[in-house]
């Protein structure tokens, strides 16, 4: 009779597996991200695009005029 938490298996003693958890998988992972982009690449973030980038630059004092 094997200890507790080990079973038989083909004349060996194994530990009984582990209950797994809700855990996102590394390809699960990946294939959010991708969904992420390919959401952003075919109907971009409207977030983004309401916000002006920066102020336009305006020249410095000390910028001499073209003639």
């Amino acid at each position: 009779m094997p200890p507790e938490g080990y079973h038989v298996v083909r004349q060996h003693i194994r530990r009984n597996p582990r209950p797994r958890g809700k855990k996102l998988g590394g390809w699960t992972i990946a294939g959010l991200v991708a969904v992420v982009w390919l959401w952003g690449q075919v109907f971009g973030f409207e977030a983004e695009a309401d916000r002006p980038a920066s102020p336009s630059p305006s020249p410095s004092v000390s910028a001499s005029p073209n003639r």
